[in-house]
């Protein structure tokens, strides 16, 4: 049986290390010293939309010194360098589950061609170390298949996480992967991050309405010049069927008081236009308005 590792467990790595668990794989747990005490003396606990409520009690540890089959990342992207120095061996199979687009740089200068594009589509929160509230309908890997060398692991880890009751979808370029993605999310976090309110009050209030169409069609506009094919009404269609309580993490994040990732969503979509030579005004503006509710500089 493959082991997967799974580094970080927090929202969306507990929920995923506790499904697998809970199915049978073989899975060890990487988490900061006492998040690794609380999981190995209570477990994590599960309240689940998808999967019901359950409790698990993986393999956890503070470091991974032998190799494993797969290392499944979901820390935060700010605290990715950091949690990087837990992994002391190299894994075969590495597939980051983080926002935005940007930590496929520092995780490919270190494990090279290991490493497989993946995001996840869900909505989950650790309100507590050991915790996980999975409040979506569903849940959603996807997985990049260009690079062939990768294929066999790959259909190996959709098997286990599809075991787990995780819907997988394998297919497409990591520019595809990642940016269909991040065009939808860096829309839904800064518009009901910058409202506080959820996806079905933005969907609904013109103003609001007409700002989640610009994000979407100005992020559309980079990911294609950055090598992805993203139709925006395809992102708006999707937005439009979700769940009218939907939120985000930077929503939640900025009401508990815990720094946002803004930097790694609407900042890594700015800077990719930067590049690219492309402007997005609304963007800009509910990313300063997200900031400013959270109390950043600039």
């Amino acid at each position: 049986m493959a082991t997967i590792a799974v580094l970080g467990p927090g929202g969306v790595g507990g929920f995923v290390a506790a499904a697998l668990s809970e199915s049978g794989a073989d899975v060890v747990v990487i988490a900061r010293e006492p998040t690794a005490e609380l999981i190995a003396d209570r477990g994590i606990a599960v309240r689940s939309a998808a999967l019901g409520d359950f409790s698990v009690r993986p393999e956890v540890t503070t470091a991974r010194r032998e190799s494993v089959d797969v290392l499944l990342v979901a820390t935060k992207a700010g605290g990715l360098a950091s949690a990087l120095t837990r992994i002391e061996a190299a894994p075969a199979l590495v597939v980051p589950l983080l926002n935005g687009i940007e930590h496929m740089q520092p995780l490919r200068a270190r494990f090279g061609a290991a490493v497989c594009a993946g995001v996840i589509r869900i909505e989950s929160d650790s309100p507590a170390p050991g915790q996980i509230v999975q409040t979506s309908p569903g849940v959603r890997i996807d997985l990049a298949e260009d690079q062939p060398q990768l294929l066999a692991p790959i259909t190996a880890l959709a098997h286990a996480l599809r075991q787990a009751g995780v819907d997988v979808r394998v297919g497409g370029s990591e520019a595809q992967v990642l940016w269909s993605k991040l065009t939808r999310l860096n829309a839904l976090a800064l518009t009901t991050s910058a409202s506080d309110r959820p996806l079905g009050y933005v969907r609904s209030e013109p103003r609001w309405r007409s700002a989640l169409e610009g994000a979407v069609r100005e992020t559309a506009a980079v990911a294609n010049a950055d090598g992805a094919r993203i139709d925006p009404a395809d992102t708006l269609a999707e937005l439009e069927q979700a769940h009218a309580e939907l939120g985000s993490s930077m929503q939640r994040d900025i009401v508990a008081g815990r720094e946002p990732e803004l930097d790694a969503i609407a900042g890594a979509v700015l800077r990719a236009a930067a590049r690219h030579g492309l402007r997005c005004p609304t963007v800009t503006w509910l990313a300063g308005r997200v900031a400013q509710r959270a109390g950043l500089d600039g």
